[in-house]
């Protein structure tokens, strides 16, 4: 099979051509015009740099968040600039004070870096990590519902789970399981690194206590640009996990909770001023859509647009992958938006074993022949909740279902040569 043409929305990204690149999940990426936005904020910075520390950060970074608030529909005031993802979840661990005999709950489809994060500071106070076990493959999204509402208990403090899975590709139902878990009086921090932008968020309805997501993943801006909501009646006390110059004692007219947040020590901000431009360019990329507001949150109609092209090419791709590798699709429709995994057919045991002791530069030796030979990025791991070999597909606007068709014909291949070794 011949390798794919380009996307006609290719051009926007810094992309190598040679590389079918299947794989925006894992960090994302920007396009030109954002990453030359960014040139420019960094350029304003570098003119007068104290000048830009005193004066003009505070009303750059206040333009950011105020982009932010609008499109997650929640106060721009309750949203901390962070680094990333996993930098939020240890602040909000630091910031919950746990007993022994506490628990935490997460479920088995978590980050591992956010897992981390809950076994250090739950052990650290003596508290116990609680493990939902989500299936996968999965029926119904009421699956997930039950198997984390069947691991609370009265000693549930907090409960750790993401809005989309990163190694399993499900779309959880928080919208059904954080209310319920807030009435309870549980704490729920909620990891939505892949959110933004691949669905609707609503942060103002959702009512979690903490919410987290990398904005350089679907909104496309730069990377070092992620947010960390705190709900307004837990904001007072809550802090950074550093501390600056301006803690104890908050600028005229600021919070403290912004105060703290939004310098904590000298740090290149550009990535994190650059998200309203990342949110201008990408609601703009899918041509014949209107620029225009819903009341109901702040997603523009083109957004979603957005949002429906990648998750229709997405099922579409899956569907031709599964197809052409004679699998099922592990999850519901309702429960994939743009990134998707699929289970591989497994190779005997013997076999397998065989396959999991090559040498590899990323997480399986058949990642490293597509990238090397079919010139294709997409990751190839083991789910640890089940044990399933996997693909996961990643689908941004400058993907083509064409491009799957190549993967599926690619993965047939390898397959079939794996049984030779």
């Amino acid at each position: 099979m011949r390798f794919p043409d380009p996307s006609p929305y290719s051009h926007h990204w810094a992309h190598d051509p040679s590389i079918v690149f299947l794989n925006h999940g894992s960090f994302g990426g920007t396009p030109r015009i954002v990453m030359e936005a960014q040139r420019t904020w960094r350029d304003r910075m570098e003119r007068e740099l104290v000048k830009w520390f005193v004066e003009e950060h505070w009303q750059a970074i206040d333009q950011a968040r105020r982009a932010l608030g609008m499109f997650l529909n929640c106060p721009w005031d309750s949203i901390a600039p962070i680094p990333n993802a996993t930098q939020a979840v240890a602040t909000v661990f630091a910031n919950t004070k746990l007993s022994p005999g506490d628990e935490v709950l997460v479920t088995s489809h978590e980050y591992p870096a956010c897992q981390n994060n809950a076994r250090w500071w739950a052990g650290k106070q003596g508290a116990t990590v609680v493990v939902a076990d989500i299936p996968f493959p999965i029926r119904v999204a009421q699956d997930a519902i039950d198997a984390i509402m069947a691991r609370v208990s009265p000693r549930t403090k907090l409960v750790m789970l993401s809005h989309i899975t990163s190694s399993s590709g499900l779309v959880l139902p928080v919208e059904t399981i954080v209310p319920e878990l807030e009435r309870r009086g549980i704490r729920t921090l909620i990891d939505g690194a892949h959110a933004p932008g691949m669905v609707r968020v609503n942060l103002g309805t959702l009512g979690a206590s903490y919410y987290t997501a990398n904005c350089h993943k679907w909104l496309c801006s730069p990377k070092g640009s992620a947010f960390l909501y705190v709900r307004p009646d837990l904001q007072p006390g809550f802090r950074p996990l550093a501390l600056s110059n301006d803690a104890e004692k908050p600028k005229h007219g600021r919070a403290q909770f912004l105060t703290e947040f939004e310098y904590v020590g000298t740090n290149d901000m550009t990535a994190f001023y650059s998200i309203p431009d990342a949110i201008r360019v990408m609601g703009a990329m899918v041509a014949g859509a209107p620029e225009t507001g819903d009341a109901s949150d702040g997603t523009s109609t083109s957004w979603r647009a957005l949002m429906r092209h990648n998750r229709d090419l997405c099922l579409r791709g899956r569907d031709v992958i599964c197809k052409r590798l004679n699998i099922a699709p592990p999850a519901p429709d309702e429960m994939i938006a743009s990134i998707c995994t699929m289970i591989l057919p497994p190779h005997p045991p013997t076999l397998r074993d065989k396959l999991s002791q090559r040498p590899t530069k990323y997480h399986d030796a058949l990642w490293d022949t597509l990238l090397e030979k079919w010139r294709i990025q997409v990751p190839i791991w083991t789910v640890a909740a089940t044990g399933h070999r996997t693909c996961r597909i990643a689908t941004q606007v400058y993907n083509t279902l064409e491009q799957y068709e190549y993967l599926a014909e690619a993965l047939a291949s390898e397959l079939e040569a794996e049984k030779m070794l």
